[in-house]
């Protein structure tokens, strides 16, 4: 009877799914719905008042922010790989390590404000809308990028957003013509993210006036603390106010820090050492510094995150494999996009003998 008894109660535990461990302790946790922090107080220039030093983060967004800033930082990281793998060529310039910036700057505004940025774009291109697959295959110039693989890594496009300019400073510029019929009544800021450095100079050596944000003379402007997704979410909803309220324009400064060199043929360590870099990795990491403040205030725990970027770096290898195979454009749309009929367009190769002819 005993040996009936227990086979019966094996046959029936046998049956019930075993949930991972990580699983259970998330379920079993209380969570917060939502914190207040303490943010790093803006420096000011012509503005009597300025974003707020204490925020409330929900769980919902913190989670939300955590997941974007881990998929452009492997995003980034992928792209790297590709690159010296030769799936990737001509220029490319990654923003890891100012994650914050992009998701700060999205998390301030509306899906129907107008953005254009410099050539550091793929952070913007992703929280602007675009998918990681389409951002990869971009990169690689093949038919499922988002610019159907003939703009590469400066030259990306999705609604309200308007592509990076490869251009040093042309964004400025281009951004305001973009509103120069009502620049003085539509939103406008102007942004700089001072990575601490103009390619390979230190911004000390390059200007006897590092205070960018000070750069608009009669216009006002902040600074902000770039590593911080909190701080500039805060920032750009002020300034997003300010310019809304008919104020005019204002000048916003990111302070934050590339990991990577300038572009992918700059190693990065030449004009400043491994220790530098690493000990923003320690002190100032952007994914870090969230993280700590949700676990801590029991927003999440490690295991869940853990589960976040697992699931983000599926994602990122999933696009990377398209964009590996997915195919090139072919020959005979070479032209087309340059003008917005397409006409017959005729392009000459190295040789001014040979020619290849467009005809749609």
């Amino acid at each position: 009877m005993r040996k009936m008894l227990a086979a019966v109660v094996s046959r029936v535990l046998s049956g019930v799914t075993q949930k991972p461990a990580s699983r259970v302790l998330v379920a079993s946790c209380n969570y917060s719905n939502d914190a207040m922090f303490a943010i790093k107080k803006c420096d000011l220039y012509r503005l009597e008042e300025g974003p707020p030093v204490t925020t409330v983060l929900t769980r919902e967004d913190g989670l939300r922010y955590y997941r974007m800033m881990q998929t452009v930082r492997r995003m980034e990281l992928k792209a790297d790989q590709l690159y010296k793998q030769k799936f990737i060529r001509g220029f490319c310039h990654l923003c890891d390590g100012q994650e914050a910036c992009s998701v700060g700057l999205e998390a301030g505004i509306n899906p129907t404000d107008r953005v254009i940025t410099s050539y550091r774009a793929h952070g913007l291109c992703y929280t602007r809308g675009l998918s990681v697959r389409s951002i990869l295959a971009e990169l690689t110039g093949r038919r499922g990028g988002c610019a159907k693989g003939k703009g590469g890594s400066m030259h990306m496009y999705v609604k309200n957003f308007y592509g990076g300019n490869g251009i040093v400073g042309a964004q400025g510029p281009l951004g305001a013509a973009h509103n120069m019929a009502a620049l003085w009544k539509l939103p406008c800021v102007f942004i700089c993210e001072n990575n601490l450095y103009g390619m390979g100079t230190p911004v000390e050596r390059a200007s006897a006036s590092t205070d960018y944000y000070k750069r608009g003379n009669f216009i006002p402007g902040l600074r902000v603390d770039g590593m911080d997704v909190l701080g500039v979410r805060e920032a750009t909803k002020f300034v997003a106010d300010y310019c809304r309220s008919g104020k005019g324009p204002i000048v916003m400064e990111l302070q934050t820090y590339r990991y990577h060199g300038h572009s992918m043929s700059d190693p990065g360590i030449s004009y400043r050492t491994r220790e530098e870099v690493q000990n923003v990795r320690r002190e100032s990491d952007p994914i870090m510094l969230l993280k700590d403040r949700m676990v801590d205030s029991k927003l999440a725990t490690v295991e869940e995150l853990k589960d976040i970027d697992v699931e983000v770096r599926k994602e990122v290898e999933d696009a990377a494999q398209f964009a590996m195979t997915d195919p090139e454009p072919p020959l005979e749309e070479l032209a087309h996009h340059i003008y917005c009929n397409t006409p017959a367009f005729e392009v000459r190769g190295a040789n001014q003998w040979i020619k290849f002819k467009s005809l749609s």
